[in-house]
């Protein structure tokens, strides 16, 4: 993830076509460790790309997911049923913490379609 976000930092600075270079020096600027392997695949995937069509693509993607949680957080206490409040906040800490350890640089997998990190080579 953070290859994605340092290539898409370079081009919201300026620079529509990004090398590897680009993306590991931005990586560098914040202490980060840049991947070769990942940002040649990066590179390879955008190649022949319009990144605003790809972040269109994957917004339309994301959007048919269906999202659970968070109902309960909303809704405020009756008096007198703060223990429900209780588990309510419990429950929703717990789930927080799930979506934290869930957030590390892995496999993405087929998030943004078919073929790679950014769809096929259409």
């Amino acid at each position: 993830m953070k290859v994605i976000v340092a290539y898409m930092l370079a081009i919201l600075g300026g620079n529509t076509s990004p090398t590897a270079d680009d993306v590991k020096k931005i990586l560098g600027s914040v202490g980060a460790e840049a991947d070769n392997d990942r940002i040649e695949l990066l590179l390879s995937q955008m190649k022949y790309k319009d990144i605003n069509e790809v972040v269109a693509s994957g917004t339309e993607k994301l959007a048919s997911v269906v999202s659970s949680g968070g109902a309960v957080a909303g809704v405020a206490p009756a008096a007198g049923n703060a223990g429900a409040a209780d588990i309510a906040s419990a429950e929703q800490k717990k789930e927080e913490k799930v979506e934290d350890e869930g957030e590390e640089d892995g496999d993405l997998g087929d998030i943004f379609g078919e073929g790679g990190l950014f769809g096929s080579d259409d």
